[in-house]
């Protein structure tokens, strides 16, 4: 059976999980698409720190080990960080590997060029995993530009952020508790300044744009506001009103066709689609022309939500391009 040769770089939470269900569904995968996917090597930081453990893996801490290697169709993208991911995937689309990211910081600045880039090389970018968790918006806003024009996208693109403010209008807790208890749990990072400031549903935000209307606001221009000078008492006294507070993440043609862009807590109320959604859950609407309005609803934060969606971009890129993945 032909196989498919894949290197992941960076083993964090991210990495771990598309480690973990690449061998957890490697069956599933093989009987979908006729082709094993083997990991044959991974980049991490520090080959001396303990980690779960790993068969017949190399184990790299030096990315020409990745680079220098014929064999490998696929690299999986989960390092923090503008650089050095971006000339990572750069190097390896030379080499005519298709590449997969979750690295939205990267991808918000860098994905115009990347795409580009595989485009000349004749190779695939998959970043579904980029944007909003395992919420498949990439692909479903891909879908629909076929046949309709997309004209307002806005959206819960931060799963933290959506548990603090549930856990301090449920719970009472305060912004410390509550976000103490998201890293507890996983789903915030030991630094959770980007999630809490905005700044992680901003470069989502701009992912989309990019995507749906073939270019991006000016940054400066589009205003960015976090949760983190919210307060307990602000959720539970808009409670009493029927209101809750969400983080939306909202861009839009304007009627002279430019580009608006705001980022922040948003009241809403009942009648309002994301009103009911409730921790670490994403929901996204899509406004078209033609179609109207539709709403995405899914987990946003987590190894596994983040690790599904790159291995759906993995299913997607064999299905298209069977022909050129040469089996070995």
């Amino acid at each position: 059976m032909p196989s498919i040769k894949a290197a992941i770089l960076g083993f964090g939470t991210v990495g771990e999980g598309v480690y973990r269900i690449l061998q957890e569904k490697r069956e599933e995968i093989k009987k979908s698409t006729g082709f094993t996917v083997e990991v044959v090597s991974i980049l991490v930081k520090d080959k001396t720190k303990k980690r779960m453990s790993i068969q017949d893996v190399q184990i790299t801490d030096d990315f020409r080990d990745i680079l220098n290697n014929p064999e490998i169709d696929v690299v999986f993208e989960a390092i923090v960080g503008d650089e050095p991911a971006y000339t990572y995937l750069s190097e390896a689309i030379e080499k005519s590997c298709h590449i997969i990211t979750a690295n939205k910081k990267m991808f918000a600045k860098h994905g115009p060029a990347l795409m580009k880039h595989a485009e000349f090389r004749s190779v695939q970018v998959g970043f579904e995993a980029t944007t909003a968790g395992g919420v498949p918006i990439i692909r479903t806003v891909t879908n629909l530009l076929a046949g309709d024009r997309v004209k307002r996208i806005q959206g819960i693109l931060n799963g933290t952020s959506n548990f603090i403010l549930t856990k301090m209008r449920e719970e009472g807790s305060s912004f410390s508790q509550a976000l103490a208890d998201a890293q507890q749990k996983g789903f915030a990072e030991a630094d959770p300044s980007d999630d809490v400031t905005g700044m992680d549903a901003f470069r989502k935000l701009m992912i989309l744009s990019s995507l749906a209307f073939g270019q991006q606001p000016d940054w400066e221009g589009v205003p960015v506001v976090g949760i983190d000078h919210l307060q307990t008492i602000d959720l539970i006294d808009a409670s009493k009103e029927n209101l809750r507070y969400r983080h939306v993440a909202d861009i839009w043609l304007d009627e002279r066709g430019k580009l608006q862009g705001t980022v922040g807590p948003v009241l809403i109320g009942e009648n309002h689609p994301l009103f009911s959604i409730d921790g670490v859950d994403n929901a996204i609407i899509v406004d078209t022309e033609y179609l109207g309005s539709l709403t995405l609803v899914g987990p946003g934060a987590g190894m596994y939500p983040t690790g599904s969606a790159m291995i759906a971009d993995l299913m997607h890129i064999i299905r298209r391009h069977e022909a050129v993945l040469i089996p070995n």
